[in-house]
This record gives C-alpha cells, sequence and structure tokens, in this order.
C-alpha cells in the first residue's frame, strides 16, 4: 500500500497540471519547490498525515500544502483558480480514496523582492480501497 500522503500529492498535482485554465495563467506546476522557475509558478509542498481510520477501513487525514509564487496583481487570477481547483481532489488517488477535501488555512504573505506568496492549506480525509 502506497502513503497516504505520497498519494495526495500527487492527485494535487495531476489535478493542477492538468488544468488548462490555470496552465494559461502560471509558468508551471512543480512537484516541491523548482530548482528555477520565473513567477508565477504554483507548487506542491509537503504533507503530513494522522490516523483517520475506523473500525473496519483503515483511514488518514493528509494536510499539503499548494503554493502560488507570483509577481504583480494578475498571478490573483491564478490564486483564486487554485482555489477553485481544490473540491476535485477528491476521488482516487493511488491505494486511497479522497472522500473529503477542504481548505483549513491560506496565508499570503510578500517577499522582499517585490513578488509574494499565497498559500493553501487542504485537508484531504482517506479511506484505503485495498
Amino acid at each position: 500500500m502506497s502513503s497516504a500522503e505520497a498519494a495526495v500529492r500527487a492527485r494535487a498535482l495531476g489535478v493542477l497540471a492538468d488544468d488548462a485554465v490555470l496552465a494559461g495563467l502560471v509558468h508551471g506546476v512543480f512537484d516541491g519547490v523548482p530548482a528555477r522557475a520565473s513567477a508565477p509558478y504554483a507548487s506542491i509542498g509537503g504533507a503530513e498525515g494522522s490516523d483517520w481510520g475506523t473500525k473496519d477501513a483503515a483511514g488518514r487525514e493528509v494536510r499539503v500544502m499548494l503554493a502560488l509564487v507570483g509577481v504583480g496583481e494578475a498571478a490573483g487570477d491564478a490564486a483564486r483558480r487554485i482555489e477553485a481547483l481544490v473540491p476535485g481532489l477528491r476521488g482516487e488517488a493511488g491505494d486511497w480514496r479522497i472522500v473529503g477535501v477542504r481548505a483549513v488555512r491560506t496565508r499570503f504573505a510578500f517577499a522582499k523582492d517585490g513578488g509574494w506568496r499565497h498559500e493553501i492549506v487542504v485537508r484531504c480525509r482517506c479511506l484505503a480501497t485495498s
């Protein structure tokens, strides 16, 4: 059985990378912080999990960070698009089924270079399928 954390990160990467609207707003969607990328870009950050099982099913609650590094006001459209894609994380993810998704925290911060970073922590509740 693969880890729920890895499965959620892969699902998030797929959902964001496959969205044509988001692709038109950012220069890329990356797994982790890219070595070289120009803003705006989206990245899938770390994931942490905890037990969310039931009497008869293995389960994990996974929190994953979705980040947008941007410049200028136009990147705000990309941040709104990422937030709109969050419910699409529900569904099959490797050996897991994501049954509940909710954005539980957002953070907006300015950077020294004039850019900014928008972070969304998403809680995914998962049940094992095998």
